[in-house]
């Protein structure tokens, strides 16, 4: 290979990038100008690729965690052979139903492992995917037979590095010494804003040392000897490796480069003809040197290298037949063992819906192996070890439980890269407040639709004396705001063992709203109920009046739906036919046929009382027009439980009032 061929096909992603951000109108151009010898190394000289075969299991992961700069990704993967995106989706760039969106998505190309664009998420999912693959890496792997040996490669911008989310994963990372992972620091000087230097200043390097990672620094990206060389002792080394690169935002633009004005918009079309014109570029937009493509197309080395593992495997197949079927069914079809709900616990005590989790994780720990996951140092009030299973550490790969430490942000971020490598099924814990910081991650799980089953415990002001600061109020119609995420707030032990099983057999991410609080159970209910959503739990008819229809129904969640049972009774003392619906899931109920949406809640009865205690935005949707909604329209309070439902109206005598004031209207 000459040093003219691989000049040219760098400079073929910086034309791609330039061309398809101008024909857009939109975009940034000046990181994959900067960034595309990056590209080029590792794209084309060291990743483990397929572009036959995508989904290659041990194939090297690459994250573009500064996802603002997705045409460097674009244009890397149609250079080195993948199917998509092709020329046409280059040309289409950022247009409606184009897989070449403004931000790379996964779920629109297949080759992209995650969807990134807000800053630091990207960070945090490589760091998931390093560990994930060091989990599988220490189950499967044995003496001789490595077939989990690949390595996850980034790209990284300052403004990843400047974000929270960032730091709390590479400390977790550097802790973890997650050695499978490689980031390269795209280290120009430049944000939107202006140069760094107008609020970063820091020594990045020096940060990232402490954090016990190994670091170092090439001074100019164009040498590709020294990309080369810092990514091989990177490769070599034990600990996790960032690598400050220094790049020129928009290289080569003769009056642009260097500044910021090369970040997020087009060059323009002068500024591109006199910087083509300076890299002695004459050929049309969009065009890709015949000779340029046989080189960077990687489908031949890659099918080589894909072919060798796939030989090796056989091997180990040979060597270890279960180990095998297992590898197959968890990595390379992604199911479920066909037995594990016989392992699922009959739960009928009185106790906390958290300890009735705990006790479903610690009942299915050994059927679904893949289940792994912890706590934001919250373990013990979540209820999420697994007893026994011992912890995942930079000593011991076997572990069952992760100490993701106070780091609820990187926790979720974590567990989407651990869902998009696949092998394993994160579970992440903390106090249902704290879903604030772990929001943009879970939107992000929603968006992309990876199943992670987020364990939130202490739901509502029955947290008690802690106080407003941590009693959720705002949160659940928050969560259920998020398209494409399953809220469950179970009733008791019966809808908790429910909820697990729905959450595990769920393409997609779901959040388990968990008391402190214990909780009886509510006996006997229909099979399949949880699964649908809502469902009648109980109809109480007056003595004798068996077959009446209901005159009101009351709709309860989670710890409230005991107080609807009792006020049910006392209805029924009054002589009025009370209905009584626990509704675990709305995003689930809504999913069903409008027969059974009014065969629970018939239409025809409008007197209908929402109990929850969370702000009761939303819920006019489930009670109509002529329902009433008990619920939170305040912050809490710091005091014990029991006073605060009686002072804030969660007591059956309060909500039988309330219907009977209902009923009277």
């Amino acid at each position: 290979m000459s040093a003219e061929l691989a000049q040219r096909s760098i400079d073929t992603v910086r034309t791609l990038a330039m061309d398809a951000v101008q024909q857009a109108n939109s975009g940034h151009p000046g990181m994959p100008m900067g960034c595309a010898p990056m590209a080029y190394v590792l794209f084309n000289e060291v990743m483990r690729l397929d572009p036959t075969q995508v989904d290659w299991p041990d194939r090297d992961r690459f994250v573009l965690s500064a996802g603002h700069g997705s045409m460097l990704l674009y244009a890397a993967l149609h250079l080195a052979g993948f199917a998509r995106p092709n020329l046409d989706d280059l040309q289409h760039f950022r247009q409606w139903g184009s897989p070449t969106a403004g931000h790379p998505e996964n779920f629109l190309l297949d080759a992209v492992e995650t969807t990134t664009g807000p800053l630091g998420q990207g960070v945090a999912n490589g760091i998931g995917m390093a560990l994930a693959a060091e989990r599988l890496a220490a189950e499967f792997n044995r003496p001789g037979h490595e077939i989990v040996d690949h390595r996850v490669y980034g790209i990284v911008s300052d403004g990843d590095l400047m974000e929270g989310v960032a730091a709390e994963a590479a400390s977790l990372a550097g802790h973890l010494r997650l050695g499978r992972l490689t980031y390269l620091y795209d280290d120009n000087a430049i944000t939107i804003d202006g140069r760094t230097e107008i609020a970063f200043t820091e020594d990045v390097l020096a940060r990232f040392d402490a954090y016990g990672w190994h670091t170092q620094r090439v001074e100019d990206v164009t040498d590709l000897d020294a990309l080369r060389a810092a990514i091989a002792a990177a490769d070599a080394d034990e600990r996790p490796s960032l690598i400050a690169v220094r790049t020129v935002i928009g290289h080569g633009a003769p009056n642009k480069a260097g500044t910021s004005k090369a970040h997020g918009s087009p060059l323009g079309p002068d500024e591109i003809a006199a910087t083509k014109q300076a890299m002695g570029w004459d050929l049309e937009p969009f065009t890709v040197p015949d000779d340029v493509r046989d080189h960077l197309d990687l489908s031949e080395r890659g099918r080589e290298r894909r072919e060798a593992w796939e030989q090796r495997f056989a091997a180990y197949r040979e060597a270890h037949p279960e180990l095998a079927d297992e590898f197959e069914r968890r990595v390379v079809r992604g199911e479920l063992p066909a037995d594990w709900t016989d392992a699922l616990p009959t739960l009928d005590d009185k106790a906390a819906t958290r300890q009735h989790s705990g006790a479903v994780i610690n009942a299915i720990a050994e059927r679904v192996p893949e289940l792994f996951g912890g706590s934001a140092d919250l373990a013990a009030s979540n209820n999420t070890d697994v007893e026994g299973g011992g912890d995942f550490s930079a000593t011991d790969r076997t572990g069952r439980n992760v100490r993701f430490g106070v780091r609820e942000h990187a926790m979720a971020s974590i567990a989407n890269g651990m869902a998009l490598h696949g092998g394993v099924i994160p579970y992440v814990a903390t106090f249902l407040i704290f879903t604030d910081y772990c929001r943009p991650a879970i939107r992000l799980s929603a968006l992309m639709q990876q199943r992670v089953v987020y364990v939130m415990t202490h739901d509502s002001i029955g947290l008690g004396e802690d106080g407003p600061t941590h009693q959720p109020v705002e949160h659940l119609p928050a969560l259920r705001a998020i398209p494409g995420l399953t809220v469950l707030r179970p009733a008791d032990g019966a809808e908790t063992v429910a909820a697990w099983k729905l959450a595990l057999e769920h393409d997609g991410p779901s959040v388990l709203a968990l008391t402190r609080q214990g909780l009886p159970p509510l006996g006997d209910r229909p099979e399949g109920a949880v699964e649908r959503g809502a469902y009648v739990l109980r109809d109480v008819h007056p003595d004798g009046d068996e077959g009446a229809d209901p005159q009101v129904v009351l709709i309860g969640t989670g710890s409230e739906v005991q107080l609807c049972l009792g006020a049910a009774e006392q209805l029924a003392a009054d002589g009025v036919a009370a209905r009584v619906v626990s509704m675990p899931s709305w995003e689930r109920f809504a999913a069903q046929d409008q027969a059974y949406r009014d065969e629970v809640l018939p239409p025809q009865v409008r007197a209908r009382v929402a109990v929850e205690a969370a702000a009761g935005f939303g819920w006019e949707r489930w009670v109509g027009d002529a329902g009433v909604i008990v619920a939170m329209e305040r912050f809490g309070a710091s005091a014990p439980a029991e006073k605060l439902f009686e002072v804030f109206g969660f007591t059956v005598e309060h909500v039988t009032e309330v219907a009977r004031g209902l009923l009277r209207a």
